[in-house]
């Protein structure tokens, strides 16, 4: 067992290291879009086993539910099952097998790299001045309507996206790989992957997708709340564009102005950092969505945020993968 723990060490360093190097690759085949292609196809399956008769419509949304509720077993039941066998199998064949299919697993579970990536091709575009084309490469990571976003709009969009998904993209899967390895950081994104997909307050999700956005609430409670707190002392490390007194208050006065529990912890903290407010109104598929906002708007968003949002995250990355590495040290060795 102690000898897998420093496997299991190693294997998290380099996949970290890794995603940083190599983002994720086009050409190369990610699981977490096999993971969107299983929710896809049991959503149709299970939709397709609903009730008929004069029953139907009374108990459509307890219907919805249930079938939502099956979704999410199928799906994690899928995933665990299938990362376990895959990463038991490749240990006992041999530890360095073991390390190369858990380092690959761990580097495809981070997101580091492609977030700035994505966002940074957002910033190329409004650099260039070419509105339409920042409209479409925004519109990639966000999911509002971006047509008619001016260049202010565009760039906030984008700051917002890094600053959130910092925690669920980046900080979330980092400590689950910590404490259960590839196994608990696939479960993690499969919960997460379902949220993204089902999780919408809409006439098709509001039931259906219940559970999964229920369940993606509770896996990153405690997970939001460290990314804050480590962003919170990125902002005080780095350098003078960045603001870590004001990250804390604005941490503490803004981060409940979200509909989600967790998504205003680092939304509130990056505008304190970088003196700017985010959030307000926003359009979801043709309709308004009114939000308060967060932050002080000290000054205009511009493009040069998105830089300094991906210098932000990139911080609060390293200090959880010091942080992790030194707390299984403590508790493995």
């Amino acid at each position: 067992m102690r000898h897998y723990m420093n496997y299991h060490m190693i294997a998290f360093f380099m996949g970290f290291l890794l995603d940083l190097v190599l983002g994720d690759p086009y050409c190369f085949p990610h699981p977490i879009r096999l993971i969107g292609k299983l929710i896809t196809g049991s959503e149709k399956i299970l939709r397709g086993m609903g009730i008929r008769g004069k029953d139907k419509k009374a108990d459509h949304n307890g219907k919805e539910l249930r079938q939502g509720i099956g979704l999410v077993l199928i799906v994690m039941i899928s995933v665990t099952a299938v990362t376990s066998f895959l990463v038991f199998m490749a240990y006992w064949l041999h530890p360095v097998l073991g390390v190369a299919v858990e380092c690959v697993m761990t580097y495809q579970i981070l997101a580091v790299k492609c977030l700035k990536v994505e966002s940074m091709k957002v910033y190329q575009c409004l650099k260039n001045g070419n509105l339409e084309q920042a409209r479409k490469a925004v519109s990639m990571i966000v999911g509002r309507d971006t047509e008619w976003l001016d260049e202010e709009g565009i760039a906030k969009a984008a700051v917002e996206t890094v600053a959130e998904n910092t925690s669920d993209g980046v900080i979330a899967p980092m400590l689950y790989l910590a404490i259960g390895g590839p196994i608990l950081g696939f479960l993690y994104k499969a919960i997460n992957t379902m949220d993204s997909m089902i999780g919408y307050k809409n006439d098709k999700y509001l039931y259906f997708g219940k559970a999964a956005a229920k369940l993606d609430d509770f896996v990153n409670f405690l997970p939001a709340r460290i990314s804050a707190g480590l962003m919170i002392t990125a902002s005080f490390l780095a350098d003078e564009n960045y603001s870590g007194k004001g990250a804390w208050e604005i941490y503490k006065r803004d981060r409940r102005k979200h509909a989600s529990p967790n998504s205003g912890q680092t939304e509130a903290v990056c505008a304190g950092a970088l003196s700017i407010r985010l959030a307000g109104d926003a359009s979801y598929f043709g309709k308004t969505v009114k939000k308060p906002y967060i932050g002080k708007a000290v000054r205009r968003v511009e493009c040069e945020d998105i830089k300094r949002v991906n210098h932000l995250m990139y911080i609060t990355a390293w200090l959880c993968q010091v942080l992790c590495l030194l707390a299984m040290l403590m508790i493995y060795i």
